[in-house]
């Protein structure tokens, strides 16, 4: 059992921080220039839309089992194996020209997403006290959306310069970020108990150790192997247990379940039925802007990049939020408010009369994209258990790129019959109405945890380990524009 220091701890934030960012810019570069190639070639709307669709559908099919994949399996020897693989994909893709081999390719490179996402998800809280996870989260964050921010913009000059080879290349190299990160990164979870004890712990004997872990809940309110402290009389009141050093509801980690924590459920399908509403402008914005609006490549990757760019400022004003947000139901709210201004975005881009104008109108929809990043992983990391907190992103985001797959579908077949314009104007109008739709489910929602012993009114226990603690262990994971959760 390892002991690292404050330093070390944030450390490793960084290091995973990068490794995401690095990764997320490969993603884009290579998600842009195959969007490129495709429209270039003469491709439709469903030919972009299958490609997506690829990329999307073993996040949402192997969700169940890659979240307890990771969960159950070393996160070091899972982020250097599915590196390794993941590269020599990317290489492949590089070199091969058969649509068919291209989108299976492109399918067996998400399956490897489908268990990283979970895995570096449920890192994050691993490396941070409780009061710290709203800054490290918005580190993650940022490092996705500089890679995000530019990879669209790599790509729109790469594509125009060498083709598509070279940016798939460089794609494949950025894999190699995460075996880096899983080799050198002190916080590791899964497939062992994690390098996480409390001060006490630590002077503690084994038996001292195996004791508390084996602990019903009375004496998980006291100590804890792999929580930072003790629960807080305040956490027991709540009906909460703390894991992995962040109050959690529902009481033991066996039981809880997504279906069974009503604010969790209702932000989870909320989430993803404005992402099935608004998600086809990820398959409509290229010929939009390519053909409506008669914009270059470089246009094109400008202004994919400026959705990104807006996600920077947005992800650290929503941590400033969420510090002053008592209760949980806030940040399901926080959600909700920040779906409906991407919503606004959407329809405001459908008035456009130029593609320089949607520049303005995506840094507005980027910042409350990341707002909705920032309160969900905030709030998926306080009620879901450590020992379950992969299951709990991976279904988030299995959710998220299930609504994604909705909407790339639906604007795929609609674009083959109405022009891109008038489809944009629509998704902007149905997630707005979705939004109004889920309040009421919202109110209703808090009053079942409340009444279910579920709610977190006060925020979660934040006691002050001592120095030299180590504390126990995020899309992404990231946030694709108007699909809530990232590819990366």
């Amino acid at each position: 059992m390892s002991f690292t220091t404050d330093e070390s701890r944030w450390s490793d934030v960084w290091l995973a921080a990068t490794a995401r960012g690095t990764t997320i810019c490969g993603d884009f570069l290579a998600a842009t220039a195959l969007a490129l190639a495709l429209q270039g070639a003469g491709a439709g709307g469903l030919a972009v839309s299958g490609l997506l669709l690829a990329a999307t559908l073993p996040l949402v099919v192997l969700a169940p089992l890659a979240g307890r994949l990771a969960d159950r399996t070393d996160s070091r020897t899972l982020l250097v194996t599915i590196g390794f693989g993941q590269a020599a994909i990317c290489a492949l893709l590089a070199v091969v020209e058969h649509p068919v081999l291209v989108v299976g390719l492109v399918a067996l490179l998400a399956c490897g997403l489908a268990v990283t996402q979970p895995c570096l998800a449920a890192l994050l809280p691993a490396m941070v006290r409780p009061a710290d996870l709203p800054r490290a989260s918005a580190i993650s964050q940022t490092a996705v959306s500089l890679g995000a921010l530019g990879g669209p913009v790599l790509a729109g000059l790469l594509v125009g310069q060498f083709g598509t080879r070279v940016p798939l290349l460089l794609d494949a190299a950025t894999y190699l970020a995460l075996v880096v990160a899983g080799l050198l990164l002190r916080t590791r979870r899964g497939g062992r108990p994690p390098a996480t004890v409390s001060s006490e712990a630590a002077l503690g004997s084994e038996a001292a150790a195996s004791q508390t872990a084996v602990g019903s809940e009375a004496a998980a309110s006291q100590t804890a192997v792999g929580s930072e402290a003790a629960a807080s009389p305040a956490a027991a009141a709540n009906g909460s247990a703390v894991s992995g050093g962040v109050a959690t509801p529902g009481g033991t980690e066996l039981g809880w379940r997504l279906r069974r924590d009503p604010l969790m459920l209702v932000m989870v399908v909320s989430t993803a039925v404005v992402i099935a509403a608004i998600g086809g402008i990820n398959v409509i914005e290229v010929f939009f802007i390519r053909e409506t609006l008669e914009g270059s490549a470089t246009t094109y990757g400008l202004v994919s990049a400026a959705w990104m760019a807006g996600m920077l400022p947005g992800t650290w004003l929503a941590v400033r939020l969420a510090r002053n947000l008592d209760d949980d139901a806030g940040l399901v709210r926080g959600v909700l408010a920040t779906l409906a201004v991407c919503s606004l975005m959407v329809l405001l881009a459908s008035t456009v009369p130029a593609a320089g104008v949607l520049v303005p109108l995506w840094l507005v929809g980027g910042a409350a994209n990341g707002g909705e990043n920032v309160f969900a992983n905030l709030l998926t990391a306080r009620r879901a258990p450590e020992a379950m907190r992969a299951r709990a992103y991976a279904s988030y985001g299995a959710a998220v790129q299930g609504g994604s797959m909705a909407g790339f579908l639906l604007g795929g077949a609609l674009l083959a019959v109405v022009p891109p314009r008038p489809l944009i104007a629509g998704a902007g109008v149905v997630g707005l109405l979705v939004v109004l739709v889920f309040v009421p489910v919202v109110t209703r929602a808090v009053r079942r945890s409340s009444s279910a012993g579920l709610a977190t009114p006060g925020r979660p226990a934040e006691p002050e380990p001592a120095a030299g603690d180590t504390v126990g262990p995020w899309l992404s994971a990231s946030h694709a524009r108007g699909s809530g959760t990232s590819s990366s």
